[in-house]
């Protein structure tokens, strides 16, 4: 029947054909020009032509080709009139229905299938819609769909040949005959281009690396299967594996392996996205292959190394697209290009020596998105290895998945798999080298770009090199302020060169600032610092306190006057505390801190457990939507100037101003900063409101003078 079939559409092209030629004979212009100068020549010709397109028992109504052919098919398409190379066509996909039906018996025992396949034979649209709507009710979407799989580039197919929109007729024409893939929704009509053209990007990849355990699974011994585990443990996150392998010969090659399409909603920063796989099978090059390519070419590859590219599903489309780009071929000699559940039948590799296979499950629906698919009677590749198979799971998308496919390959298909492993005989091999990338639609910008874009220069620290300022991208932070005695705040700056201190009725306002820098330039680190709020350190001297100028608080870290005057500050990483006199001006004390902030709880200690410092808890209250602000600190300097640090914060933050927490400074505790907190009054005490960022950035600048 196949065989039929594949004469049916050798003559239903024939048949086009002469519809073609009578249509530019008709439309001729030294035909027209002749009418009016030797009207009976020319009239009887122009009547036998024009009878000859548009003669039922003949060609049909059959007008093609130029402007006028393709706008009169167009109108008659509209008007339900049909050529006898529509006609032909359409026998030919029901014989292709019924060709794969005898290899799928149970299309053809399903009473559901049978009535969907005949009402689209028969140019019944209602019926089709209510059939398939049957079909879904009956069996649900999942089965539904998988037992259509085989046929449902045929239906489509011939419905569209068949129905009045005359938007999807190539496209029927195109799934008909094997000429092409499909250039259009085969129902609607509407452009694949138009769609792919929404996927922009010149595609980016940056290097990751795989988790411990991603690593320990990885094969360290080279074949077909062990590609194709890889790719399923890298999985749909966005990323792809790049490897080296030392064959045989003792010649290191290269095998790029791409996964499939992300799960869910279009990501407009991943390639690996619904958008990017529908782009993957109908272009010729989309932002999946580009970054392949930035891929490879960060990799390293020297000239002319020799590469496999092995994908699955949008993988397997991408993989094709780079082995077909000649720029690509030219620098790379692409020996290999291996497509699992991929939709590849009209995909060309530059290289004419490419040795491609592709390998599909007749009931997975995704290959058949170029329009071939299980019925199909033109083979448009002769040349390639190609494996299409059907097993007992026809549920879509189960038999889609990467491990379905690496099963069906390791236990059902053994002939299959040696063919295809000795094809790759010469990347059997150890893997002597493994790298993943992520990749992008657009080339990401660096983190925290642009307020953490700033010139940097390293400091020596005793575990290496720390760069100045301190990048924090990702932290927390709570801010407290407590009001304490004034003449203990003047007692504790008596001394230090800094006026009274700021405050609020009367009395000294202290800071406790705790955070949570959780990923920065100089790795993750926790810090504490009590500050005494002071006003401009060079404005003239008052004898009483300054009142708090609540202005210069909010203004940023480079515009403001006033800051806190650092009592003692506390940081938990080394490579922090030996930059810390750099960092603040004074020496900082290394402790074990804790910091959670939490759905309103804060939870803040310093010291180890059997020995704490301090501890900060409870809730914090209400709360109203605030910048992250920006800190300065105040110390002397060991030549009597004044030392500056500024930090600037960006985030957002929220104001609490009745917080229900509580400050204990450890009642054992001998450490130096929990003398001074005593002598504040702050055992006890409750703050008058806090500011707290659970997520902030941060930039943590030198002090200077």
């Amino acid at each position: 029947m196949r065989e039929a079939a594949r004469e049916l559409v050798g003559i239903a092209v024939a048949i086009r054909q002469a519809g073609v030629h009578a249509t530019a004979a008709l439309t001729d212009g030294a035909l027209l020009t002749a009418l009016p100068h030797a009207p009976a020549a020319a009239l009887p010709a122009h009547r036998a032509l024009l009878r000859a397109l548009t003669d039922g028992a003949g060609l049909g109504f059959a007008p093609d080709g130029g402007r006028l052919g393709t706008l009169a098919a167009r109108l008659g398409s509209l008007a339900g009139q049909e050529s006898l190379a529509v006609r032909v066509l359409a026998t030919s996909l029901r014989l292709r229905i019924a060709a794969v039906a005898t290899d799928h018996p149970e299309l053809a025992r399903d009473p559901l299938i049978a009535r969907l396949v005949e009402a689209a034979a028969a140019d019944r649209d209602l019926e089709s819609v209510r059939a398939l709507r049957s079909l879904f009710k009956d069996r649900g979407a999942v089965r539904a769909l998988s037992l259509i799989a085989p046929i449902l580039g045929e239906v489509l197919a011939l419905r569209a040949l068949l129905d009045e929109n005359p938007l999807n007729d190539r496209t029927a024409w195109l799934i008909a005959t094997g000429e092409g893939r499909a250039t259009a929704d085969p129902i609607t009509g509407i452009s694949n281009r138009a769609v792919a053209a929404l996927d922009t990007g010149a595609g980016a990849a940056r290097r990751t690396d795989l988790t411990a355990a991603e690593s320990a699974r990885l094969d360290s011994e080279a074949s077909l299967l062990g590609f194709l585990r890889n790719i399923s443990l890298v999985g749909t996150t966005g990323r792809v594996l790049v490897q080296s392998v030392e064959g045989p010969d003792g010649v290191v090659r290269h095998v790029v392996q791409a996964p499939g399409m992300r799960a869910g909603r279009p990501d407009h920063d991943s390639p690996q996205d619904l958008l990017g796989a529908f782009s993957s099978s109908v272009l010729d090059s989309n932002p999946y292959s580009r970054a392949l390519a930035a891929a490879v070419r960060d990799y390293g590859l020297p000239p002319g190394a020799e590469v496999a590219l092995v994908g699955h599903s949008a993988g397997g489309a991408a993989i094709m697209n780079l082995a077909q780009d000649a720029e690509f071929c030219a620098r790379h000699t692409v020996t290999h290009a291996v497509a699992v559940g991929a939709p590849v039948d009209f995909k060309r590799p530059a290289d004419p020596r490419t040795w491609v296979a592709s390998v599909t499950n007749q009931h997975d629906i995704v290959p058949t998105l170029d329009g071939q698919g299980a019925g199909a009677c033109v083979d448009p590749h002769p040349g390639w290895y190609v494996v299409d198979y059907s097993d007992a799971t026809h549920l879509f998308p189960l038999c889609h998945g990467i491990e379905r496919y690496l099963a069906n390959l390791a236990d059902d298909l053994p002939e299959a798999r040696d063919e295809m492993e000795a094809r790759l005989a010469a990347y059997r091999g150890p893997v002597v080298r493994s790298q993943a990338y992520r990749l992008f639609d657009h080339a990401p910008r660096p983190d925290g770009f642009p307020f953490l874009s700033v010139p940097a220069h390293a400091v020596d620290g005793p575990a290496g090199p720390v760069e100045l300022p301190i990048r924090c991208l990702d932290g927390g932070a709570l801010t407290s302020y407590f009001a304490v005695d004034a003449a203990a705040a003047a007692r504790l700056l008596h001394g230090s060169g800094f006026g009274p201190a700021a405050g609020v009725a009367g009395r000294a306002l202290v800071t406790v600032h705790t955070a949570w820098n959780r990923h920065t330039s100089a790795g993750g680190y926790r810090e504490l610092h009590v500050g005494i709020a002071v006003p401009d350190p060079w404005r003239p001297p008052s004898a009483r306190p300054r009142p708090l100028l609540g202005a210069d608080l909010l203004r940023r870290a480079d515009r403001r006057c006033s800051g806190s005057f650092l009592a003692g500050s506390v940081v938990d990483a080394a490579a922090v505390h030996a930059v810390g006199a750099r960092l603040w001006g004074g020496e900082p004390w290394l402790a074990p801190l804790e910091f959670g902030l939490m759905s309103g709880s804060v939870r803040v200690a310093a010291g180890a457990p059997g020995n704490r410092l301090l501890t900060l808890h409870g809730r914090l209250g209400p709360g109203l939507p605030a910048p992250a602000l920006d800190l300065v600190g105040y110390v002397p300097g060991a030549a009597g100037e004044t030392l500056r640090s500024c930090v600037r914060s960006r985030g957002r933050g929220r104001l609490h101003p009745l917080p229900r927490l509580r400050l204990a400074v450890g009642p054992g505790s001998a450490h130096p900063l929990a003398h001074r907190l005593r002598e504040l009054g702050l055992h006890g005490a409750r703050p008058l409101l806090c500011l707290s960022a659970g997520t902030r950035q941060m930039l943590q600048y030198a002090a200077v003078p």
